[in-house]
């Protein structure tokens, strides 16, 4: 085109694209028709033809070939692209504003249910359960728990009749604390309450108001009694309270700021300061009483305090009853009373996996309903763990297990106050444990001196049994150690049963001395000689009766060896009965409990009961 003259003008616009103009005459050529049509928006002239320039000095250098007469205007224009330099400076603000506000979005995503929007972040969390919520357990589904569940239904019945005890110049009460170990029923009594009040029912747990951002936990205790005050009369539900009604005043940093404090100074205006609403009552749980705030214990804010304790014998039977109905297919041998008598110190949660796992085992092993063989392996199971199949051990140390066991048993057997033995096993189960023994212990409250040493030697049995055959100790009896060094400190330190000591007691539950103790270095040392004293006498004590009664610990051990598991009915038949004739409240049920001597499986495996110090099972 150059060579014909048909080229008026060439632009380069930012030394990377030519556009290339056509001379008049060269429109009207028909080789270039097709670009001749070409219009701008406004009528403007537009270039026909543009090619990307690689190297502008060779451009220039061809140009000058071409046209060495220079007839050709060349041009050399910087154009910028507005829209691209506009989209290079607005896409980075765009992208950060976009984080910002996804986060924001995380951070207050459920915050009142208000669409979880950053400006919902003081709303409450609480969720409501009214006549329209269905909430499908009731107090026929709470068992075990008879005085708790009056004190709470007797509450509902505030609401529901509040004139019934307005009329006597009685006041409707504020609110009850429910107190009890872990599993023991507390959050099902509240459900229980929410499915029968048939009034508005919040609840939440004592975590939900706590943010990160300052003032958060306050404005959602002043939005959940907003809330509550609307719908009143009504109840609110708080579980796991200590999350926020921990005592004031401990482990603060010096100069720092306690959201949880300032949470807890709204909550306790709010339940009992001015402006008050009688019409709303304050449920709430913990396993933790005493490290709350004794502000918030009052009576006016928490005026009842119901206690929930682990369910003795017939709690358990009724716990029991109401966890077998799911089961549709039962044999015939299912017994509850037995169930509850195998299972001491069960709490409820406790009893409900039990009647789940044995559902389970039934299933894993394709039978059409679930026998009392079930329910043994379920205790077992929740009990001592996973049985181990593929442990491998040793002979010798099979052989150490078995005295170790047989130890437990004779001590047990001819202790007078000593629990007495369900069965003894040498399977290995759970992490670490290679057998055990478990009791049938009897429900009391109070314990004697006597029985206390009793049970210390009993636990010693072990340990003695291995010195005693072997001549030596192994690492097995550990948890026996931890358990009966803890009893030692309790009879010397608590419960002042130490003639050198005497009547005191250093029970400190709440951590009220620090790291402090509230005696000198001397009398320190007098407990720690005390304690020394008196586990090497029950040592000592348990070593004589052991000996003495040698023929009975091999006859056990070698039993052990071959069956793996043994039953009381058996210790009966290999030694005789236990000397003493001590009725408790179990007889009764013993002839269910213990089994003859039948060939057993090796799943077969239980428990120590707690001591009267210490809530851990023995395992070696």
């Amino acid at each position: 085109m150059i060579e014909k003259n048909e080229v008026e003008k060439i632009d380069v616009i930012n030394e990377k694209v030519a556009e290339v103009y056509l001379t008049e005459s060269a429109l009207k050529n028909s080789r270039h028709e097709e670009v001749a049509k070409k219009k701008s928006v406004f009528n403007e002239k537009v270039p026909q033809y543009t090619f990307r320039v690689g190297d502008v000095q060779y451009f220039r250098e061809t140009l000058d070939k071409k046209d060495p007469n220079r007839k050709i205007v060349v041009e050399f224009t910087e154009r910028k692209n507005w829209f691209m330099d506009m989209v290079g400076y607005l896409l980075p603000v765009i992208i950060m504003v976009a984080i910002f506000l996804f986060i924001m979005r995380r951070m207050g995503g459920g915050a009142g249910g208000g669409g979880g929007q950053i400006f919902n972040i003081g709303k409450s969390r609480a969720q409501l359960f009214d006549k329209d919520a269905m909430v499908n357990v009731t107090f026929a589904d709470v068992a075990g728990l008879e005085e708790a569940k009056v004190e709470v239904m007797e509450i509902v019945d505030f609401l529901k009749n509040p004139k019934k005890y307005t009329d006597l110049g009685g006041k409707i009460p504020k609110g009850a604390l429910l107190v009890g170990p872990p599993g023991t029923g507390k959050t099902l009594l509240a459900k229980a309450v929410a499915g029968e009040a048939n009034v508005p029912f919040f609840s939440l747990s004592g975590s939900d108001f706590v943010e990160m951002f300052v003032g958060v936990g306050a404005s959602r205790v002043r939005d959940l009694f907003r809330q509550a005050k609307e719908k009143a009369p009504c109840i609110i539900f708080i579980d796991e309270i200590d999350a926020i009604g921990r005592a004031r005043g401990k482990n603060m940093v010096t100069g720092g700021n306690d959201e949880r404090e300032n949470t807890l100074n709204q909550l306790l205006t709010e339940m009992d300061g001015f402006g008050t609403d009688s019409g709303v009552i304050i449920l709430a749980a913990t396993n933790r009483p005493d490290i709350l705030d004794s502000a918030l214990m009052r009576p006016g804010r928490f005026d009842r305090q119901i206690s929930i304790d682990r369910p003795d014998l017939v709690g358990r039977e009724a716990i029991f009853k109401v966890h077998l109905k799911p089961l549709t297919k039962l044999a015939a041998d299912v017994d509850p009373k037995k169930l509850s008598a195998q299972t001491p110190g069960f709490a409820g949660a406790e009893i409900a996996n039990v009647c789940n796992e044995a559902a389970l085992i039934a299933a894993r092993k394709n039978k059409t309903a679930v026998d009392m063989q079930d329910f043994q392996d379920a205790v077992d199971r929740v009990i001592g763990g996973l049985e181990k199949k593929n442990k491998i051990i040793s002979p010798e140390e099979k052989e150490i297990v078995a005295y170790h066991e047989a130890g437990h048993a004779i001590a047990g057997w001819f202790l007078e106050f000593a629990d007495p033995l369900v069965k003894v096993s040498i399977v290995p189960r759970g992490v670490a444990a290679l057998g055990y023994a478990q009791y049938l212990p009897k429900e009391q409250y109070l314990y004697r001196t006597e029985q206390l040493i009793d049970m210390m030697c009993m636990t010693l049995g072990g340990r003695a049994a291995e010195e005693v055959v072997f001549n030596k100790i192994s690492t097995g009896a550990q948890n026996d150690l931890e358990r009966i060094t803890k009893m030692a400190y309790g009879m010397v330190t608590m419960y002042g049963m130490n003639e050198r000591i005497g009547n005191v007691s250093f029970n400190d539950p709440q951590n009220a001395y620090g790291f402090g103790k509230p005696y000198s270095e001397h009398t320190s040392e007098l407990i720690d000689e005390e304690v020394r004293k008196l586990i090497a006498k029950a040592y000592e004590r348990t070593k004589a009766l052991l000996i003495e009664k040698r023929d009975g610990l091999e006859i056990i051990a070698k039993e052990l060896l071959k069956r793996e598991i043994i039953f009381q009915s058996d210790l009966e038949q290999l030694i005789g009965k236990r000397p003493f004739e001590h009725k408790t409240h179990y007889q009764e049920y013993m002839d269910k409990v213990d089994s003859p001597i039948i060939d057993v499986p090796a799943e077969e495996v239980k428990k120590d009961d707690p001591s009267p110090v210490g809530d851990e099972p023995k395992s070696e």
